[in-house]
């Protein structure tokens, strides 16, 4: 099966063709467990050529200005965690951290980076199951992907309901190929 040269997915679940950028002032850091760069489902790069997310492999960074490549204040930036729980984020933030990985993985960046620990948490209830549906397995409710989690995470922000809509309809779109092409 052939790669996209932009996505690296196979061209039968490539959505680059329906990747629209989207503006928003919320800066987005995603911090990405090396294991997940090259996962066929996963959503990472979507959000990244969706909303100009930054996106950067890895499993460790000194402190939050290192993870968002400039200037930034731990105090405005709030980490997106699955249910409720930990110092409270309030809304307005610059900026939102996600982990994404498998629940494993996304444990292991959060305990090999402790400086995540002492930004606010933004705790997710989602408002819908995930899209994935059976195609990758959730551990429960309270776990959506990585673009989900981003889309609940900025409408709590203060960003237009479109564009976690836009973000859902990709989504939605790289899935539904994904079955029709019997992937995953």
């Amino acid at each position: 099966m052939n790669d996209c040269e932009a996505c690296r997915r196979p061209t039968a679940i490539c959505v680059c063709d329906r990747t629209v950028p989207m503006a928003i002032r919320t800066q987005v850091v995603v911090l990405q467990h090396p294991a997940e760069r090259d996962v066929t489902l996963g959503t990472a790069g979507l959000l990244a050529a969706s909303i100009s997310a930054r996106c950067v492999p890895g499993l460790s960074w000194p402190n939050l200005r290192a993870a968002a490549g400039g200037d930034a204040t731990p105090a405005r930036w709030a980490v997106v965690f699955p249910g409720k729980g930990g110092k409270v984020a309030q809304a307005p933030v610059d900026g939102l951290i996600l982990l994404d990985g498998t629940w494993r993985g996304a444990k292991s960046l959060w305990w090999r980076n402790p400086w995540l620990t002492k930004l606010p948490r933004l705790g997710l209830t989602p408002s819908e199951p995930s899209i994935y549906g059976r195609m990758r397995r959730e551990p429960d409710r309270f776990h959506v992907s990585t673009l989900e989690a981003a889309a609940e995470a900025l409408v709590w922000n203060g960003e237009d309901a479109a564009v976690a809509e836009g973000l859902r309809k990709l989504m939605r779109t790289m899935v539904q190929r994904a079955r029709d092409a019997q992937l995953g």
